[in-house]
């Protein structure tokens, strides 16, 4: 642990708290939704956050792709402020829940603030294992580059050694984005993205290839890679075949290699690097330990950047990210508790 210092990690991404419940199909079918999918709420979905609220037991949960991620990773490391977080909130009771819930996990949440526009919510919907978001970004939209080029934010971009940004904010700000990447590559730093959710790479391929060189890392589950794989042409499903493509296309900073890891469920966790692709086991659960499985791909990146941040090989990374997707999906949402006992 010597080597942890606050600022480490540095990340932005669309702070939301989610709203989540257990539905039946005929709640996803009524609003036209398809179980373990994300999307951006459009009019139709509106009225889905007063009614889990109002009749489904919804509970409120700190969320957010990446401000979820920073805060397993402050759990497993166990040292306040290693994580710095940037995105944009209202000035509201749920931006309130959101920065004591993060905070109180150990992230140091620098929120831009919205008076007009309240801040981001997340409807979760559980059907049996699988869940389904769709997300209301509301103040979160509103993040501009501006709140970085604070002087005390600049202190941030330059202190930090890690940056970690979700597709879901390519829809938001890439201009921020490409700041934060051209920082990390003027400093020979690592810049890493999440491909977040099919629809980024079919619907914000456009943004994404404008970030895409930057890529040190790159994060994607198999049906977002399928979706990056269809809409850059590749004419296959192989996912190690799409693994090697994605890390061999075109990057800035030559003197790294760009590795992408692909997660699969239960499935083995590809790591592609080198021009080879490696396997990592998942250990399944059974089905009556299964909670549910939102946050899971958040918490592995949790784990995998909670043992990055330290030094620790990709294979150790993988590993922690592994074990901490297990422990979120035994809980209901991105949850946690007690001392991480996760063993290399």
């Amino acid at each position: 642990m010597a080597n942890l210092r606050d600022g480490l990690l540095l990340g932005c991404g669309n702070p939301l708290l989610d709203i989540s419940a257990t539905v039946d199909d005929a709640f996803l079918a009524k609003y036209d939704m398809l179980p373990n999918n994300a999307i951006l709420a459009e009019d139709k979905h509106m009225p889905i956050y007063k009614e889990l609220v109002d009749k489904c037991n919804a509970e409120y949960i700190a969320g957010g792709s990446v401000q979820n991620s920073f805060r397993v990773a402050q759990w497993v490391l166990q040292r306040p402020k290693v994580a710095v977080f940037f995105g944009c909130v209202g000035k509201d009771k749920y931006s309130e829940i959101l920065s004591e819930k993060a905070t109180g996990d150990g992230v140091n949440v620098q929120y831009q603030y919205c008076k007009e526009t309240p801040t981001g919510t997340c409807a979760v919907l559980i059907t049996g294992t699988q869940r389904s978001l769709c997300a209301n970004l509301a103040a979160a939209n509103n993040f501009t580059i501006d709140h970085l080029k604070t002087p005390e934010n600049e202190k941030f971009l330059k202190n930090a050694e890690f940056f970690y940004i979700s597709g879901f904010f390519l829809t938001v700000s890439v201009e921020s984005i490409l700041t934060v990447a051209k920082n990390a590559l003027s400093r020979d730093k690592l810049f890493m993205m999440n491909l977040s959710a099919p629809f980024i790479p079919q619907f914000f391929n456009g943004n994404l290839e404008q970030v895409f060189p930057y890529i040190d890392i790159l994060f994607g589950n198999e049906t977002e890679t399928l979706a990056f794989a269809q809409t850059h042409n590749m004419e296959t499903e192989d996912l190690k075949q799409i693994g090697l493509k994605i890390a061999a296309m075109p990057k800035q900073n030559e003197s790294r290699e760009r590795i992408v890891i692909i997660t699969q469920g239960s499935d083995p966790v590809l790591l592609v690097r080198g021009g080879s692709v490696k396997e990592f086991p998942v250990e399944k659960l059974e089905l009556a330990q299964i909670v549910d499985t939102n946050g899971a791909g958040d918490a592995f990146v949790g784990g995998f950047l909670a043992q990055l941040v330290q030094g620790h090989s990709y294979d150790i990374c993988i590993k922690c990210g592994i074990w901490a997707a297990r422990q979120i999906i035994q809980r209901s949402g991105c949850t946690f508790e007690g001392v991480p006992d996760f063993r290399a």
